[in-house]
């Protein structure tokens, strides 16, 4: 019998004898050294998930296993505790992503360029929303996920890339001195950004469906996942995407991608009738999370639509048509 045959119910019995006999006994008399980054968490409480796994599979297996009788880790004990539904926890934090890094660089630029301490309000502040923030999931969140230690350690990762610092640079992420060159040299668009970032984070954790799309998928966009997100989202609202098909067919014979002037329906018959989507012709991180109108979406066709989408900066629509333009012509 393997891990597979462990149940939920053995691993809340392993849960109730680790608490009776505390941490330390219990690891003791079972085999088992502390975990070091998969804990499994039950009522807030955290307890050693290989430990944990070890005893379950004794308690209807009949076998008490030992620490060097099975393997632990993401691919084993803890793929196995989340599919019985329990949520497992990494000491670990997961890297820093480039909005969360912008707005740190907002509140080091707001404090002249200098580092932040963890009992500074706005530490504490931007601490509490980015536990809003839904990129990284629960579960892979360590226990002092962005706490306010973290936050105020990354303003001082990013101070000490500043031109001006003449120390030596503590050993920061892979954004840091990106996103503070980008304040440097762009500061009102890098504003804006870190305004519309900050936005975002609070609507997408009050409404927090997902958002799936191929062009998510590996790509480190330079407005960061959050805004994209939002931006995928409110360009596939439904009643906005009907609105903005009704107004093109009432001043064109056809529903046609702007860009290339592929008409699904020509090809595709009465199965291609209105198939088109929509894209929002101006950047969350310029616009801001605002209110969309139907003039603010237009109609392409599934092609140009990723080819604006597939890589940072994001095409214009004007750019995407000189493109396809300039290609015909050759």
């Amino acid at each position: 019998m393997g891990l597979a045959d462990v149940t939920r119910s053995d691993v809340l019995a392993a849960v109730e004898e680790f608490d009776k006999l505390g941490r330390d006994a219990f690891l003791d008399k079972y085999g088992f050294g502390t975990a070091r980054t998969y804990f499994l968490e039950v009522n807030g409480r955290r307890y050693d998930s290989k430990a944990i796994m070890g005893y379950a599979h004794g308690v209807s297996q009949g076998e008490f296993l030992r620490s060097g009788d099975f393997t632990g880790g993401e691919a084993s004990v803890v793929h196995h505790l989340r599919r019985l539904g329990f949520v497992t926890r990494t000491h670990r934090n997961p890297p820093w992503t480039w909005d969360e890094v912008v707005l740190a660089c907002a509140l080091v630029r707001d404090n002249g360029w200098r580092w932040l301490t963890p009992n500074d309000p706005r530490v504490i502040e931007l601490s509490e929303l980015l536990q809003l923030y839904t990129t990284h999931p629960v579960e892979e969140r360590g226990h002092d996920f962005r706490n306010p230690n973290g936050v105020a350690r990354k303003t001082a990762d990013i101070a000490t890339q500043h031109p001006n610092y003449t120390g030596k640079p503590t050993n920061g992420g892979r954004y840091d001195r990106e996103v503070l060159v980008a304040f440097l040299d762009r500061p009102v668009e890098m504003e804006q950004q870190a305004v519309a970032i900050r936005q975002a984070i609070v609507d997408e954790s009050a409404d927090p469906a997902e958002v799936a799309d191929v062009d998510l998928d590996g790509l480190s966009a330079e407005e960061g996942r959050v805004l994209q997100r939002l931006h995928l989202r409110r360009e596939r609202d439904p009643k906005l995407r009907r609105k903005v098909i009704e107004a093109y067919k009432r001043r064109h014979a056809v529903v046609a991608c702007v860009a290339c002037g592929f008409d699904f329906q020509k090809t595709y018959g009465e199965r291609g009738a209105d198939y088109i989507e929509c894209h929002h012709r101006t950047p969350l991180h310029v616009s801001g999370p605002t209110r969309t109108r139907p003039e603010d979406l237009m109609l392409l066709c599934s092609n140009c639509h990723r080819m604006i989408h597939r890589s940072s900066p994001w095409l214009t629509p004007e750019e995407l048509i000189s493109l396809i333009e300039r290609h015909r012509a050759d």
